[in-house]
């Protein structure tokens, strides 16, 4: 039988899944690793069979997706990794040029939706940009996530502005943020149950065993990582959620409406959940 084939974004927002993978949650799966924009790619064209997957890419291609239920990357509030880092304050920005990393698709929605509420219509352009010289000089700002604005938001430049979007998500809309979901493609999920509920109990389980392994996981990392463990705690522990509850829901419904509004995407697709045996 052919292993599943499973896409996993290795940023550090996944780590409890990441330790997993890496100590036997693995067996059994073909892992490809790699940034969202590469992987989504290889989501919707049927080159992997599961991934986590920005969540606009689900709204784009829910005809061909069904979401793993239970889990996603989320907050409620500040995100601490995905920055909006400027020259000058938001609400100063108007038809500046920003640069958008390559990286990502969620985030690129999330800022136009912010930006617009502060009445901004920039010119954004997607290119490679770097946490050592986040905004290049022909930009006004950047846009940065992951582990590269994580570590931005821990070395902030005077005379630079930081925001982060999910705490600017919050106070736009008073709803929590649902950033990445896990989905699955149709085909799979419908002829490889067995397979498929593999995968959700070896996920889900990884994320909800975190805090009681949390020293280990986080340890693992440490050296190869440039964070301490006060900051990876906090960042883990308080500020990234993986559980897809109803509240989350309901704020990712609100983000498709208003990217729908926005012409972000062509419709807002129905929640369609994969059938597995919860725990």
């Amino acid at each position: 039988m052919t292993c599943p084939r499973v896409g996993h974004i290795d940023f550090l927002n996944v780590l409890p899944l990441s330790y997993s993978y890496n100590h036997g949650a693995a067996q059994g799966l073909a892992i490809t690793k790699g940034v969202p924009a590469v992987l989504n790619n290889d989501l919707i064209n049927g080159r992997l069979d599961m991934s986590n997957s920005s969540s606009i890419v689900y709204a784009r291609h829910s005809e061909k997706l069904v979401i793993l239920p239970d889990v996603c990357i989320s907050t409620d509030g500040a995100v601490q990794s995905i920055l909006l880092i400027s020259r000058k304050p938001i609400e100063s920005l108007k038809d500046d040029k920003i640069i958008l990393t390559a990286k990502s698709a969620t985030s690129h929605c999330l800022l136009k939706i912010i930006l617009r509420s502060y009445g901004a219509i920039p010119n954004y352009y997607v290119r490679h940009v770097t946490p050592e010289r986040p905004i290049p000089d022909d930009a006004t700002a950047s846009l940065l996530i992951g582990d590269d604005a994580l570590w931005c938001y821990h070395h902030q430049e005077e005379g630079l502005y930081y925001y982060d979007l999910g705490k600017e998500w919050q106070e736009l809309t008073g709803k929590k943020m649902v950033y990445a979901l896990w989905v699955v493609n149709k085909d799979f999920a419908e002829n490889s149950p067995e397979m498929l509920q593999l995968i959700y109990d070896r996920v889900h389980k990884s994320f909800q065993r975190y805090p009681e392994n949390k020293e280990t996981v986080i340890n693992s990392i440490l050296k190869d990582k440039p964070f301490t463990y006060e900051q990876l705690d906090s960042y883990l522990y308080n500020t990234i959620k993986w559980d897809l509850s109803e509240e989350y829901i309901e704020g990712l419904r609100t983000f498709y409406q208003m990217a729908h509004n926005m012409n972000l995407i062509e419709h807002i697709p129905e929640l369609n959940f994969a059938k597995v045996r919860r725990n």
